[in-house]
């Protein structure tokens, strides 16, 4: 049967907040949320499997992080259009989002109808951002502004980073994804000689501070 209407992947880790965005999604006509992912390992594989139209993705989730998500669904599919909804409004990690293939970037605190909003110019081949990061974009093309950020570790650098942050062993991780210790411990001895961190708790703080997972 031919897929009718918009069809929209939504990808957070808060039940209430997927439910929240169903109700407005779908008060659309010819909206449907095609599925629902509460970790970005999860939202790679239903946006494989669904092809939804719209990717809407929380920068923040567990076991790999809304970013690396988009970089990895925009890589293999292209005609999805990407979107951040997210509380974080952090001007590096909004750069960071329109290098990894986002066509839209709105903040949770925004009205419904910028959802709304955001998802018919994303449809019509647009982009559209938050009051807010549009003006962090615009201060940043003003001001030329060049900051150390996550983009330059490896992907699978950065899933290293985000999984020992969240209390990942090098063994847990080597059995999550089907490589020796031996391996999972070269990309995690890389990704802390680039940033220049000596311990597993300065990853974290890295981590952290960079939003690829929180406290």
């Amino acid at each position: 049967m031919q897929r009718q209407g918009v069809s929209i992947l939504v990808a957070d880790d808060h039940p209430i907040v997927r439910a929240g965005i169903k109700v407005v999604i779908e008060a659309q006509n010819d909206w449907r949320v095609c599925a629902e992912a509460e970790n970005g390992r999860e939202a790679v594989r239903l946006a494989l499997e669904h092809k939804p139209d719209i990717a809407l993705i929380d920068c923040a989730l567990p076991v790999l992080n809304g970013l690396e998500a988009v970089r990895q669904i925009g890589k293999t599919l292209p005609s999805v259009q990407l979107l951040i909804y997210t509380m974080h409004d952090d001007d590096g990690l909004i750069r960071d989002a329109l290098r990894a293939g986002v066509r839209g970037y709105l903040l949770k605190s925004e009205d419904d109808r910028e959802l709304v909003a955001g998802i018919q110019a994303l449809m019509k081949g647009g982009t559209y951002f938050s009051q807010r990061v549009a003006e962090s974009l615009r201060d940043q093309m003003l001001n030329g502004a060049k900051t150390v950020s996550p983009q330059t570790l490896t992907a699978r650098e950065r899933e290293v980073v985000q999984l020992v942050a969240e209390g990942e062993s090098n063994k847990a991780i080597a059995r999550r994804w089907g490589l020796s210790v031996k391996t999972v411990d070269t990309h995690r001895t890389s990704a802390m000689r680039k940033l220049n961190l000596r311990t597993a708790v300065d990853l974290a703080r890295y981590a952290f501070r960079n939003k690829l997972t929180e406290p």
